[in-house]
């Protein structure tokens, strides 16, 4: 079995152990319970991996809880950043699951336990509360604990029966890309993800890809609205073997979400010293301001947020807004995210963010911020991407290319509106599109109805409009009409209709005729 059926037959396998075992729950709440017992069987596996060491002689799961000294768990919190004793291990809880009558408490207990182990370490931010959202009590399991140890069981005994493999290989991206085809098919059923739409992964490999390009190292990759983590993610997947000095940071004001976020850089085995995920609201407070520049920003904000803005007088004063000399409407806070990266952002990298088509046009304190930034120079390139290739909404989103690095005055823009292939329910970019429109990223050639770089003075006369129709022709895709040979056809036609009439003229004229001499 190729890499490719094996991810294509766990992907089948997780999303039937969801649907199965969720019964009255729905389905996007019931999520958490298997993408954290997912995770618990991860960290699991991978824990006693480390502590194996490849000595095939050791067996950490057959080991007594008894043996482990403070030394040996000192030591395993430092590298690993949390200590599961073999009790505790995912494969012992779920050999006897489904008669344990105190399952729920038992898993409770082990995850406190887990989470506990890092306080007062260095790991103890990104540990902490991981396994909020599994609340093994709750009702949503059922109405009476047997219920709820039932259903419990049920998920343990989906996810044990995975087939990952050996742990080495291919193993580690298994977990993740398992994890990922759960959170987008939950997406795309329910709409959204944690109450922002979620990325589809060939668009965050295309913003990952923007975001690096030419970058033979960066200090650190940065997602102020992290999500879930995949932008980060893919980041990681589209350039191993690239220098990531400092690691995978990224802000999250959803509590849910903040913790799958955490959750996927463990299942993508980026342990806790390589990445820094914080929960907060980027806009009002902001984390990492001390820890600037980044030199890649990725970003798919929400859309048309609504945000305190002019409300709190305090923010035009603040660093990232002041140099624009005016704060982003309070109905629509998509600039206020684009002036975060801007200031975040280092002299070398390159900011990708998705954004909603109506801020490239709308007048108001949205021009003013466009001014800012093509007067400034930062806008590298503005992206039309084709509709209904997110999860929940048809929109045609664009991608904003931030620069601090540029070496004239020109914008690019391009129409990609017409690369996608069509899918039942969505578009996609395969990686061909993707190419394509990397290949006259880097190239900046002007290609008719696709690419076009505009020179400052140009969009000044439009009065700061970046919207991409505006300066990329679009493709006459009318059908071209020869009106000589049209011309012929309608004589012909015409002289057909006249025949005709005359026809039936003569049948009515008879049939009139008959009827007289009767």
């Amino acid at each position: 079995m190729t890499i490719a059926q094996q991810r294509a037959a766990l992907q089948r396998q997780i999303w039937q152990i969801a649907n199965e075992v969720r019964g009255s729950v729905d389905g996007w709440d019931f999520k958490q319970y298997v993408l954290g017992t997912l995770f618990y069987r991860f960290i699991s596996e991978n824990f006693a991996s480390y502590i194996e060491g490849g000595d095939d002689s050791i067996n950490y799961a057959e080991l007594d809880d008894e043996i482990i000294t403070p030394d040996i768990k000192d030591d395993a919190i430092k590298t690993k950043g949390y200590f599961i004793y073999p009790s505790q291990l995912f494969s012992n809880v779920v050999k006897n699951a489904q008669t344990n009558e105190k399952l729920n408490t038992d898993l409770a207990a082990i995850f406190t336990s887990i989470e506990s182990s890092a306080n007062g370490y260095p790991s103890e931010a990104a540990i902490k509360g991981l396994f909020a959202d599994f609340d093994t009590t709750s009702n949503r399991l059922g109405t009476t604990v047997k219920e709820k140890n039932q259903r419990l069981a049920a998920v343990l005994k989906g996810i044990a029966g995975l087939d990952f493999g050996d742990f080495e290989g291919s193993h580690i991206d298994l977990f993740g890309d398992a994890y990922e085809y759960l959170i987008s098919n939950y997406a795309a059923n329910a709409g959204k993800s944690g109450g922002e739409f979620f990325t589809p992964q060939p668009v965050s490999r295309l913003i990952a890809k923007l975001a690096m390009h030419k970058q033979t190292s960066v200090n650190k990759i940065y997602d102020p609205a992290a999500g879930s983590g995949s932008l980060l993610l893919q980041a990681k997947k589209q350039f191993d073997a690239h220098i990531i000095e400092d690691g995978f940071w990224g802000q999250e004001i959803n509590h849910t979400t903040y913790n799958l976020a955490r959750m996927n850089m463990f299942l993508h085995n980026i342990n806790y010293d390589k990445f820094n995920i914080q929960l907060g609201n980027t806009l009002t407070d902001p984390h990492f301001m001390d820890d600037r520049p980044f030199d890649a920003i990725v970003s798919n904000p929400p859309y048309s947020l609504k945000w305190i803005g002019s409300d709190d007088p305090t923010l035009i004063n603040d660093e990232r807004f002041a140099p624009a000399g005016v704060l982003a409407p309070k109905s629509k806070a998509d600039f206020a995210f684009v002036l975060h990266a801007l200031s975040y952002l280092s002299s070398k990298g390159r900011a990708a963010i998705v954004c909603f088509p109506g801020i490239f046009y709308r007048g108001g304190a949205e021009q003013k911020i466009r001014q800012y930034l093509v007067d400034n120079n930062f806008v590298e390139t503005v992206i039309a991407l084709a509709p209904n290739l997110f999860y929940g909404t048809t929109i045609a989103v664009n991608i904003l290319v931030l620069s601090k690095h540029k070496t004239d005055t020109t914008t690019q823009f391009i129409d990609a509106s017409g690369l996608y292939k069509k899918e039942t329910n969505n578009n996609i970019l395969t990686d061909a599109h993707i190419e394509q429109i990397m290949q006259v990223f880097d190239s900046k050639e002007n290609v008719k109805h696709f690419a076009q770089s505009v020179p400052y003075e140009t969009i000044v006369a439009h009065e700061y409009n970046l919207s991409v129709s505006t300066y990329v022709e679009a493709k006459d895709n009318r059908e071209v009409v020869d009106i000589a040979q049209l011309n012929a056809e309608l004589k012909t036609t015409v002289a057909r209709i006249d025949q005709l009439r005359k026809e039936i003229d003569a049948i009515i004229a008879e049939i009139e005729g008959e009827e007289v001499e009767a």
